[in-house]
């Protein structure tokens, strides 16, 4: 078992409630991995847009609790993947230009120092060069 993809803050969220705004792609992409056996990557940094997001009323506030308890079953799916220093060193790889918000420059680090796509909706994202399911 290995991970396959890096998921961003608002596909997470989307995939975890069900949510049309989630391509098919995506979602179609985001369950064969889970069924596979196989992990998404959820970046810490993720966490920490979901408690701003959950501040600012705009995401339900047991997201995070959520997100948690995949952590934490038995088989999980999702796995955490902390901001470490070779992710940092990784950062300068993406172009500040093309992905100037540093959430996103962070998840997308997470993604090329995992030799994985991302899966995101975000326009710079997808125009940056890291590969990007959506």
């Amino acid at each position: 078992m290995s991970i396959r993809a890096v998921a961003d803050t608002h596909a997470l969220i989307w995939y975890i409630y069900d949510d049309p705004r989630l391509s098919e792609t995506a979602r179609s992409t985001m369950e064969a991995i889970e069924l596979s056996g196989n992990h998404i990557a959820a970046p810490s940094i993720s966490l920490v847009e979901m408690v701003y997001l959950i501040e600012k009323a705009r995401i339900p506030a047991e997201s995070l609790g959520k997100t948690i308890a995949l952590f934490k079953r038995a088989n999980p799916f999702l796995v955490e993947v902390a901001l470490d220093h070779p992710i940092v060193e990784t950062m300068r790889l993406v172009d500040r230009q093309q992905v100037p918000d540093m959430p996103d420059r962070i998840i997308t680090a997470t993604a090329l120092h995992l030799g994985v796509p991302v899966i995101s909706r975000d326009g710079k994202i997808r125009l940056s060069t890291v590969a990007t399911i959506w």
